[in-house]
């Protein structure tokens, strides 16, 4: 964060200090509300939580080396004593963006978000000092802490922006105000939650809504392959970029196709130029997100042949996201575990099966390890059936559905589709598949293992990675 004085952060806060010497003492560190994370001059911000009280470790987290405290309350050490500790932290980065000027890209969208920002900020990062949101960190207390990871070096702020509801992505954009809007996509993601895709596109629309005017510089980069995105062009004053492979797309790929390795290539174009990416991430429907990149790249000015060589150049930054890792005897392990919904579940599938070409050809088979998709509300049975069937017609080697209801969906889709016997089975948890595919992998097989992030269907891939010892960012 930039060096701010405890009386400064105060009064952007609305919060009086409490047991501080001296008020002029300047943070210089970063912004934590994980006291472990703790280190020489940062701000702690004690977050009151459903299991556990920030506020009970301020000792620690000042012991350890934090110059101060943002808390609700007094706590015995040095602190800013706030109303409410959330509004105050986005005040903070508030306050901060405002005082570096530095561009503001916000993306958001129903799947690929994740995939997407990290793409951005790889082919940016070739372009000037960018910072950008770790992991899924994209919600009221992850955007604010990425925002405050910003120095007056920084050139370009990537945030992940999610939503449950309607009004939270504006609620958001108020609190890192963007220049340059994406949306990716409006798909089923939390539908359970929403009520329908035309409310999700409403929450997804917040974004282009908070964009300035074209005058001002303000940019909605809009998917021109889904509708529902594309309309939003309507809701915006921004200058829209489109992007996919829409022929009226501004940025947009041709002759698109799979390296033998499984991986996409294409030629890129955009209004300067063209130029070939061949990616090196997993699956057909990276084409897409690489299109976004391209676009929001080509908004801030590089040019077609660099934007085309740090796509080819990047890999995945957040974990257990089509994370490939072939083990020693030649099984390779795809951990897509992180989360799911049906979008991104097809894609992976999709992906799978275009892993597993090369792979039938000498031998090996590929497994769809899969886990409930959450948040569906009425649509969970036809979607999850959906799933199972789609494993079926792509023609997917053997089904492992793990859990229970939602599960047995899957397998009674595949089941359904005519896929019965040893191709599709139900076990009851992830050790029940760890069982079973310990015991019949050979050489050659290709894994996927897929679920909500809730199920923690990732153990699968960990023990068989023999890696079961990691934990992910949340």
């Amino acid at each position: 964060m930039i060096a701010l004085s405890l009386a400064e952060i105060a009064d952007i806060t609305g919060g009086r200090p409490h047991d501080i010497p001296d008020p002029a003492v300047r943070i210089g560190g970063a912004v934590v509300i994980d006291s472990r994370q703790v280190e020489a001059g940062s701000l702690f911000a004690a977050f009151q939580g459903e299991h556990v009280d920030g506020h009970d470790y301020a000792e620690r987290a000042v012991a350890a080396g934090a110059t101060a405290v943002l808390a609700a309350r007094p706590v015995g050490v040095p602190a800013i004593v706030v109303p409410d500790v959330e509004k105050a932290l986005g005040a903070l980065a508030r306050a901060v963006v405002e005082r570096l000027g530095t561009d503001v890209v916000a993306l958001t969208g129903s799947a690929g978000k994740t995939s997407t920002k990290d793409l951005i900020a790889q082919v940016l990062q070739q372009h000037a000092p960018t910072v950008w949101t770790p992991g899924s960190l994209n919600n009221e207390i992850g955007l604010p802490l990425t925002a405050l990871k910003a120095t007056e070096d920084t050139r370009h702020l990537v945030l992940e922006m999610g939503a449950r509801g309607i009004g939270h992505i504006a609620y958001l954009t108020g609190l890192t105000p963007p220049r340059i809007g994406l949306v990716l996509n409006v798909g089923t993601a939390h539908i359970g939650e929403f009520g329908g895709r035309e409310q999700i596109a409403q929450a997804k629309g917040e974004l282009v809504e908070a964009l300035p005017s074209e005058a001002d510089g303000g940019v909605a980069v809009l998917n021109a392959d889904d509708l529902l995105v594309r309309a939003m062009s309507a809701r915006t004053k921004a200058r829209t970029v489109l992007f996919g492979e829409a022929e009226d797309a501004d940025v947009r790929a041709t002759d698109v196709r799979m390296t033998a390795g499984g991986t996409p290539a294409f030629t890129l174009h955009t209004p300067s130029g063209c130029g070939d990416v061949t990616l090196r991430l997993y699956g057909e429907h990276h084409v897409s997100n690489a299109l976004a990149a391209a676009a929001v790249a080509h908004v801030l000015g590089m040019s077609t042949p660099e934007i085309a060589t740090a796509l080819s150049g990047a890999g995945t930054l957040s974990r257990w996201r089509m994370e490939v890792t072939e083990r020693a005897d030649g099984v390779t392990i795809v951990n897509d575990a992180y989360n799911a919904n049906p979008e991104s579940m097809r894609a992976a599938l999709r992906a799978l099966a275009a892993m597993g070409s090369s792979a039938r050809a000498d031998g090996g088979r590929t497994w769809a390890v899969l886990g409930p998709m959450a948040e569906l509300g009425d649509a969970s049975l036809a979607e999850h059936d959906a799933v199972g069937r789609l494993a079926v017609r792509l023609n997917v080697s053997r089904l492992v559905a793990v859990g229970g209801r939602e599960a047995s969906w899957l397998q009674l889709g595949a089941y359904n589709e005519g896929s019965w016997g040893e191709e599709s089975v139900l076990v009851s948890d992830a050790q029940a598949a760890v069982d079973l595919l310990r015991s019949e992998l050979r050489p050659g097989d290709v894994v996927l293992v897929k679920a909500s992030r809730s199920i923690g269907l990732e153990r699968v891939a960990l023990a068989l990675l023999e890696r079961e010892g990691e934990v992910a960012d949340r």
